[in-house]
């Protein structure tokens, strides 16, 4: 099936609400541009150099997504144009972020990851270690970073009441946080859940940003890429 085949079987299935990340690792500008050129802005990406490379090759008003584990080195090369780094896994990379933000005077948007699958391989916030981060005074004195939300990744499985209730238990934890440290922040507001495999539960289950790769452009090939 055709990319534009693929984006109209999906368009029906997503709420005007939620946002629709194309995820475009490993896909080759062609098939972006196709993407793109049917009306998508929203482009997410795993690797800093793949992602860099890109930004400067495509069409300047896309908005770059950063979905995947961040290393605190790279962060400077993607801060000058990342739109929403979504995996903020420790109160060091959203530092790190802050810091080269500040150099260039912008300020970025950040999701916080949460550990919600029974995958060790994973990476994230556990609820209790995120909160104790929040109860601190250190996380409000970075200016150049703006919390929006969370984001969180289910477990690889066929499982979809497993599915179902990890992402419901996401969905609380950020019900609870809103409550009690983001209640007079307006750009709280994001919920990055739902994948190629499960986006359908996550909308359901309260999610605002669903990132979809495999399903808009099919299998990966995983070798780059121009």
């Amino acid at each position: 099936m055709s990319i534009e085949k693929n984006l109209k079987k999906i368009r029906v299935q997503i709420p005007e609400n939620v946002q629709l990340v194309c995820v475009s690792k490993f896909q080759p500008n062609k098939a972006i541009l196709e993407a793109y050129h049917l009306g998508e802005r929203i482009f997410g990406e795993s690797r800093v150099q793949e992602l860099c490379e890109k930004q400067k090759s495509l069409p300047g008003d896309i908005q770059w997504h950063f979905i995947g584990h961040l290393q605190t080195n790279k962060v400077k090369y993607i801060v000058p144009f990342v739109d929403l780094i979504h995996a903020v896994d420790s109160f060091r990379l959203l530092e790190e972020i802050d810091r080269n933000a500040r150099k260039i005077g912008r300020v970025v948007r950040c999701l916080l990851e949460i550990h919600i699958a029974r995958e060790s391989s994973k990476f994230g916030f556990l609820p209790e270690q995120l909160i104790e981060m929040l109860k601190g005074e250190g996380w409000k004195n970075l200016h150049n970073v703006q919390i929006c939300g969370l984001m969180g990744m289910a477990t690889y499985t066929d499982n979809q009441t497993q599915i179902r209730q990890e992402f419901r238990n996401l969905k609380l934890l950020y019900d609870q946080l809103k409550d009690s440290f983001f209640s007079n922040e307006a750009s709280f507001r994001e919920l990055s859940i739902g994948m190629s495999n499960d986006f359908q539960i996550a909308i359901e289950e309260g999610s605002t940003i669903v990132r979809l790769g495999t399903c808009i452009f099919g299998e990966r090939n995983c070798t780059v890429i121009t």
